[in-house]
């Protein structure tokens, strides 16, 4: 049975892995919005890979959550033709490494669709996308794609770092009129934390504050260096922020979440205080979105920067399987080593 059914409420918030927030978002968006849809591989009767759509179908109806054969680019190009019919599609991707067949779709169709029609069809197709690596899978079942995604015109690109993300930023996606890539972090399914829900949030007897769903958030407060990350890798730099603490070092970390658009001002905000910045993400370090990370800082914060920003990125090879993932995903030990070389630069 899903955490959906089953997690206690405690002050307002739920107690949730990553997994059963987000399947607790789409069970309430079905039930708010009579034109949205679940499709993908699995999503129906198995409930997908993770589970994150178990026992929606039972619930809301084969006819609003189904199946479909396993071919990229038809869940894609139908969920693409069921928007241009006034539907609200979220299709999943069963893995990350299979979004590859449907770039076409992606680029070609869903993110210039609004562009070419004037605004006469607009995308709202919030396409789910387990991501990257962490899970010991095989070839093709992690990749980090977030800067692919985000280079193409018309998409936005969003990952979550925790369950109170995943439920919150999922919800906010699929009420959006743009097309948008949902990046789950694979690897922090499991991972669980206090959800509040929207339920919740309006009742007076809720406790907590309602998230803030637009640009990035301070995960961490610091004074002395900045660790930009997305994804699971903010719950690494977090790891990392409690070790420098022991030696006195004071680490901010500052989760990015929308990858498209990136939050600038939120980035000025945090490297502007702290003056000195380190970026950690999986994907290959040539080209990933740490390097547009690092020049809108150096845009924002030229002025104030103590050091050149540093990034900890994985390495310009194909995004390796098993047992070779450690190697490859920035460890606590390669992003310590970044935060020492920025402390240490000295001008020449």
């Amino acid at each position: 049975m899903s955490e959906t059914m089953t997690a206690p409420t405690q002050g307002g918030t739920r107690e949730l892995s990553l997994q059963g927030a987000l399947n607790l978002a789409l069970d309430e968006l079905l039930a708010e919005d009579s034109k949205a849809l679940v499709l993908g591989e699995d999503v129906g009767t198995l409930g997908g890979v993770f589970r994150v759509t178990s026992g929606l179908a039972a619930k809301h109806g084969a006819g609003r959550v189904f199946d479909t054969p396993l071919a990229e680019s038809g869940i894609l190009g139908m969920s693409i033709g069921l928007a241009m019919a006034g539907f609200h599609p979220i299709p999943e991707v069963q893995f990350d490494g299979f979004a590859y067949p449907a770039v076409n779709q992606i680029v070609c169709q869903l993110g210039r669709m609004n562009y070419r029609s004037r605004g006469a069809l607009p995308m709202p197709v919030t396409l789910r996308v387990p991501s990257f690596g962490g899970i010991r899978a095989p070839e093709h079942h992690g990749e980090s794609l977030e800067a692919l995604f985000a280079h193409v015109p018309g998409l936005k690109v969003v990952c979550p770092a925790d369950p109170q993300q995943g439920y919150s930023l999922l919800k906010a996606a699929a009420r959006m009129p743009d097309p948008v890539i949902f990046m789950e972090p694979k690897s922090r399914y499991w991972q669980k934390g206090p959800v509040l829900t929207e339920a919740a949030a309006n009742d007076g007897a809720a406790s907590p504050s309602a998230p803030n769903l637009t640009g990035a958030r301070v995960a961490r407060e610091g004074r002395h260096l900045t660790l930009v990350a997305w994804g699971a890798m903010v719950a690494r730099c977090l790891q990392v922020a409690e070790l420098a603490a022991e030696d006195g070092i004071d680490v901010e970390v500052l989760d990015l979440r929308w990858l498209k658009p990136i939050d600038a001002e939120a980035l000025a905000a945090s490297v502007g205080k702290t003056r000195r910045a380190v970026v950690v993400h999986e994907g290959p370090r040539t080209s990933g979105l740490g390097a547009e990370v690092a020049q809108i800082i150096t845009e924002q914060c030229f002025g104030t920067l103590k050091a050149p920003v540093e990034r900890v990125t994985g390495f310009d090879v194909p995004y390796p399987s098993g047992d070779l993932e450690d190697e490859y995903i920035p460890n606590i030990d390669r992003i310590l080593f970044g935060i020492q070389r920025v402390l240490e630069y000295r001008r020449g």
